[in-house]
Parts: structure tokens; sequence; C-alpha cells
């Protein structure tokens, strides 16, 4: 069984997971590509006063920070900034920046949901990236709920073309997606997906069945593969 992730990982630590699975008689070998590139934006910092921030990636907290924007979260002051994040690898950035977070949802659609039903007097600024996707910004202006994106990196689709035959792909954003998918056939792959934004875009595109990591980490990706190969 050949795997192809389309991320770079540590291959030490994947292959020692995903290795258990000879015991069962099927052996895997593990290979990565890159499909997307990240570059920061350069943008001009401002006052963050009175808004609440939602981060949706991990790249969105790395361009926040390397911008220099510097955010208030002393609960004791009047005008601190909450913190709402997508996932726990974006949890766990800003955790090295010392910073917690507010909300914690496993993906767009939850946190847009628990805003409109708990936060809609509240003013919000999503630092994401160019190609972000649109949940949030359709939502809130119906709710009357004052949105507005800064994007602070760009992501660049890198199409590449894979002549190599694999019996499973797996897959950790939409836009990732997009860029394997216009030169490489999903059909008759075995597909992982690590959240639910990604699988919707996998399903515009293929009738094959995605096997979904609905926490969102590796950690339980990797266990969904390795219960998968072995049934």
């Amino acid at each position: 069984m050949k795997i192809l992730f389309t991320k770079s990982l540590d291959q030490k630590k994947v292959s020692e997971k995903l290795g258990t699975v000879t015991l069962s008689g099927v052996e895997v070998s593990v290979d990565f590509v890159e499909v997307i590139k990240m570059e920061f934006i350069k943008t001009k910092t401002f006052g963050l006063k009175n808004y609440s921030l939602i981060f949706t990636s991990v790249n969105g907290v790395k361009a926040f920070f390397e911008n220099g924007f510097e955010a208030n979260e002393n609960f004791a002051e009047k005008n601190y900034n909450r913190i709402y994040a997508v996932g726990s690898q974006t949890k766990k950035e800003l955790r090295k920046h010392n910073f917690g977070t507010f909300k914690l949802c496993k993906n767009a659609s939850e946190l847009s949901q628990f805003i409109t039903e708990n936060s809609v007097n509240e003013k919000f600024l999503h630092f994401c990236g160019d190609l972000a996707l649109d949940i949030l910004d359709k939502k809130f202006p119906l709710q009357n709920i004052s949105y507005k994106k800064i994007p602070v990196y760009k992501t660049k689709l890198l199409f590449p073309k894979i002549n190599e035959k694999y019996q499973a792909v797996v897959f950790f954003s939409p836009s990732g997606v997009r860029s394997f998918a216009k030169f490489n056939s999903l059909e008759d792959l075995k597909i992982f997906s690590i959240g639910k934004t990604t699988t919707s875009e996998l399903n515009k595109l293929t009738e094959n069945k995605i096997i979904t990591s609905h926490k969102n980490t590796l950690a339980d990706l990797l266990n969904l593969i390795l219960l998968n190969l072995t049934i």
C-alpha cells in the first residue's frame, strides 16, 4: 500500500505510526509532496482595540505576529481582544506566542454558528489567507455582525503532476485539493481528509468515499488511516 500525503510531515513519525499495519499483513510506504506554497503578505499594523480576533489557520497566526500586530488578552482590561480559533493546531500556535483562545471550534461552520448565537455584538477581524473560504463573510452580514477579512498570507497552488501510482492520498486543505486535482485523477483512490471543509471541496470533484478526521488533528487522521488500511 502506497500512500501520498499532500503536505510535508515528519516522515519518521508518520512511518512509525503506519508501520504497525505490517502486523496485519499490509506493508505501507509513504511519500510526501507539497501542493501549495505559503507567503506572508506585508501588512501595515493598526490598533486592535475593541475588536475580537479570528484565526482559522496556523499560517494566519504566524503571519499576524510576523507583521508585528499586538493583541491585548488581559481580561481585566475593558478593551481586551477576545480570540476565536479554528483547529487545535491553530490554538497550539497561539500558545507559542503566549495567547490563549476565548473559543476553539473544529471548523469555520461551527465557529460561525457559535458567533451568531453568542457574540453578535462584537466586531471581528479575521486574519487569514487570500484564499480563505467565504463561510464567515457570507453569513455574518445577514446577521448584522461586523466582520472584516485581513489577508496576511497568500497561498500559491503548485499544481504538481504525480506520475507515481498510489493507492491512497491524504488531503489537508481545500486549496490543496484544488492544486492536486488539476492534473491528477481522484478515481480509484482511497481518500483521506483532515476536516469537514477539505472534505466538502473533495465532494465537488469525486463520488469516492472520503474518510474524514472530524477532530482535525494529524494524530486522529493517522489513526483513521491505520484503521481503514487494516479493514
